[in-house]
């Protein structure tokens, strides 16, 4: 009996002994695997984490390309030259990457930029290829302000019952204490998008600029947005460099101002027809303009930037009295016709080479205008073209483009005529009543210009038939269809009154304002006096011109500091071994 008690509990040990070795074994198999799968886990965890962080430094050096484009004064000059920092690269802890910008192409008139940026992490490769464009706007302002001589400006105000439909982009102020840089009486509407360097809130505070006029802003409004480089003299100085270089020589004019008048100014006149189907321009080189300027600052409204001043300083300017060419001019080759077709010329960066448009510039003054002649008054633009001035750009007629119009009076999409106007000084529309007055007047006025001048020609500006040539007058509405870049100060009216000085010349019959409209964009300083209502100057009708968000051939007029992806125009990829 206990030998075989003895034998169960040895062969119960040995089954306990078999129970234990096989737990051991499952129990290790299961470590084992449970050991693999935190493997597995971790080396996923580190695969992703390395996925995810060549990713962001992907776009870390996406971010950084972005921002040395809006620093740049001009990109196409700066993809041209070479500029330094074209391509770079960034260490982070766990990754780096590496990137470079080029011209893709262009398409219609605007210039695409690529950006293509490589962010590495480990093994792992990701890659953000973005095209880019420049951000473009209808109504581009370095301050909500208009000039009034030394660093004195007074804000101007969107009224009640006013529609705004184009977009705006205005500078950040800096002003102290913190107000809107936007000024508003009443209730306009801003239709399309309004974008401000500013913040919405007060510096250093939580007060909210803002809060009580939000639902002004029918299509957003958006803050602290990169400002627009219009009052950065050196960037508008890379434009107009840009253009002189690439302008056909035979369209490059330095005009000399020979008659003798007092302040003189060096002038090119334009004027602009079509006939038998062909746009033309006749240019008339070395003419001299009249210029006139009040005694003080409290006479006028007429001011410009000081140059080298950053924009911070304004002073008086000579508008436009009138203007003499010489009598020779057409003898002589300063007088001539050519069609718009002459002045194309294309613009090859980085092997990427524009679409063919006109170029024409001025290192001086224009007047754009003209007597009544072939064009039946109106200036009008058959093809594609842009002026550029160094000085001013004075217009002395209406300026609008061939082709079809819509039912409100705008350009249609489709029509192919195209004009921009870049000065570094201002863009104005001319008082052709200045030659009229007596030099007794009041306002002391030059008078009715002396048009036996020996070896020069007056030439009268303006629309009416009969009478003195100096007896002139312009059309109403005064019409603009153009892309106006004003470096030096505003868009709007010379010799609009001010304080009992000024007087501008209306229509008969119109009573004390005409009527402005323009169909197109503005981009300047600071706001220019277009007209004081109910008093004199112009009422304005602005309508966006949709047509130069394509921008103007040989491309790249625009200003505005920041760049957004095109259209479809972002893709990421893990790049092939």
């Amino acid at each position: 009996m206990k030998a075989k008690i003895k034998q169960f509990r040895f062969s119960q040990r040995g089954s306990i002994l078999v129970l234990v070795l096989v737990s051991l074994i499952i129990l290790g198999a299961l470590g084992l695997g449970m050991l693999s799968v935190a493997y597995g886990v971790r080396h996923r965890a580190i695969m992703l984490r390395n996925e995810a962080v060549a990713m962001l430094a992907a776009e870390a050096g996406y971010e950084k390309a972005i921002s040395w484009m809006s620093q740049q004064d001009d990109m196409l000059s700066a993809l041209k030259d070479g500029a330094p920092g074209m391509s770079d690269s960034l260490e982070f802890v766990d990754g780096d990457c590496d990137y470079r910008i080029e011209l893709f192409a262009f398409i219609g008139a605007r210039p695409i930029y690529r950006v293509i940026s490589n962010g590495h992490s480990g093994t792992f490769n990701r890659t953000v290829d973005v095209l880019v464009v420049q951000a473009v706007s209808g109504w581009d302002m370095g301050a909500c302000r208009v000039l009034f001589g030394g660093t004195t400006t007074y804000p101007v105000s969107f009224a009640d019952d006013e529609i705004i439909d184009l977009p705006i982009q205005i500078n950040k102020l800096d002003d102290n204490p913190d107000n809107r840089d936007i000024y508003i009486k009443g209730d306009p509407r801003f239709l399309q998008s309004v974008t401000m360097g500013e913040s919405r809130y007060r510096t250093g505070s939580s007060s909210d600029k803002y809060g009580s006029v939000m639902d002004l802003f029918e299509d957003g409004i958006y803050f602290e947005q990169p400002d627009c480089k219009v009052t950065d003299e050196a960037s508008v100085q890379s434009k107009v460099d840009r253009f002189e270089e690439s302008s056909d020589s035979q369209f490059r004019f330095t005009p000399v101002a020979g008659a003798p008048v007092l302040n003189p100014h060096p002038a090119v006149q334009l004027e602009f027809f079509v006939e038998g189907g062909v746009g033309k321009v006749r240019i008339t080189n070395n003419c001299t303009v009249r210029g006139y300027q009040r005694d003080q600052n409290f006479k006028t409204l007429d001011f410009k930037i000081t140059p080298g001043s950053d924009g911070k300083q304004s002073e008086r300017y000579d508008i436009y009295a009138y203007h003499f060419m010489p009598e020779d001019a057409e003898e002589a080759g300063a007088r001539f016709t050519r069609p718009i077709d002459d002045t194309y010329v294309s613009q090859s960066i980085g092997g990427v080479e524009s679409e063919p448009g006109g170029q024409i510039f001025v290192d001086g003054s224009v007047i754009i205008g003209g007597d009544k002649s072939s064009h039946n008054g109106d200036q009008v633009v058959k093809g594609k073209i842009t002026v550029v001035a160094t000085g001013n750009i004075w217009l002395a007629d209406s300026v609008v483009v061939d082709g079809p119009h819509d039912g409100d009076g705008k350009p249609t999409t489709d029509n192919p005529n195209i004009l921009g106007l870049l000065a570094q000084g201002v863009v104005k529309v001319i008082d052709p009543g200045i030659s009229g007055y007596d030099a007794g007047d009041k306002n002391n006025y030059p008078g009715p210009p002396d048009v036996n001048l020996v070896g020069f020609a007056y030439v009268p500006i303006g629309r009416d038939e009969g009478g003195e040539e100096y007896e002139r007058h312009l059309p109403d509405p005064m019409v603009a269809e153009a892309a106006m870049t004003v470096g030096g100060g505003g868009w709007g009216a010379e010799n609009v009154e001010w304080n009992g000085y000024g007087n501008r010349k209306e229509e008969p019959g119109s009573g004390s304002q005409n009527d402005l409209v323009v169909h197109g964009t503005i981009s300047e300083s600071s706001r220019g006096v277009v007209g004081l209502i109910g008093k004199d100057g112009f009422l304005k009708y602005y309508y966006m011109d949709e047509r130069f968000l394509e921008g103007i051939l040989p491309g790249d007029i625009w200003l505005r500091g920041k760049y957004i992806p095109a259209p479809a125009g972002w893709q990421d990829y893990r790049p092939s071994n």
